[in-house]
């Protein structure tokens, strides 16, 4: 990776001595995020069935939440609703595998 212009510095967590979140303390961070998002939005339920949907959700929350446009959070979710191909109900809650839903355009 080198000559993509990353330096790659390995650091061994087990056994340094150091707790987790002093080296991966972003990490932490998010999976905190997370977890209290998960409590408080779906009162510590959330369904295994939709656990990548509400993690999308999650990504893009968390990706937009320091965007000096956050009063268009509600547009920018409309325009990708828009261009992401509905998954039916049944496919949702069918309990078999579902799959993510394919961009269109992208099929």
């Amino acid at each position: 990776m080198t000559a993509a212009g990353y330096i790659h510095k390995q650091q061994v967590g087990r056994g340094s001595g150091e707790p987790a979140d002093t080296l991966l303390p972003r990490v932490h961070r998010v999976a905190s995020l997370l977890k209290r998002w998960l409590l408080g939005t779906h009162q510590g339920r959330p369904d295994r069935t939709h656990l990548p949907y509400y993690l999308d959700e999650f990504t893009f929350r968390f990706n937009r939440r320091t965007s000096r446009h956050q009063g268009l959070l509600f547009y920018r979710l409309l325009q990708q609703a828009v261009a992401v191909a509905p998954v039916p109900y049944e496919r949702l809650i069918g309990g078999r595998e579902t799959s993510r839903p394919q961009h269109l355009g992208h099929t």
